[in-house]
């Protein structure tokens, strides 16, 4: 696929609200990046898939709080009725954030990542929505 081809996907995919990105941005510079999206067709279509990442100086300030508020406000308007997520084991603070608008812990993969010569387990998080 070029170029062309996967930005017309890419829009026809906003178009139909299966994906929704959001940016935050300090002084003109984009300080996280984020986005929630959903399968197009099959039996999950009604989950969505959140990634967010911050970049390290911006973390701590309710950035991440407020990108996870604003996805579960737009994953209802979606019309979707689960969030997943997936995080490092070892990032506490992001797991602190998930938690304290409702995500649970469902499921770890244990070892999943080799990051910087250690192996950390991949958290996976569910907020239901109704």
């Amino acid at each position: 696929m070029d170029e062309i081809d996967w930005l017309a996907r890419a829009l026809g995919s906003l178009e139909k609200d299966e994906v929704f990105y959001l940016v935050a941005e300090v002084d003109g510079k984009v300080v996280a990046n984020s986005g929630i999206g959903t399968r197009r067709g099959g039996y999950d279509r009604h989950v969505g898939v959140v990634g967010i990442a911050i970049r390290e100086g911006f973390r701590d300030v309710g950035i991440g709080t407020e990108i996870v508020r604003t996805f579960i406000k737009r994953a209802r308007f979606m019309g979707l009725k689960v969030l997943t997520l997936s995080v490092f084991e070892s990032n506490k603070r992001a797991i602190h954030v998930y938690e304290s608008v409702g995500f649970v812990q469902t499921g770890r993969i244990p070892r999943k990542f080799l990051r910087e010569g250690e192996y950390v387990d991949e958290v996976i998080m569910t907020l239901l929505l109704d």
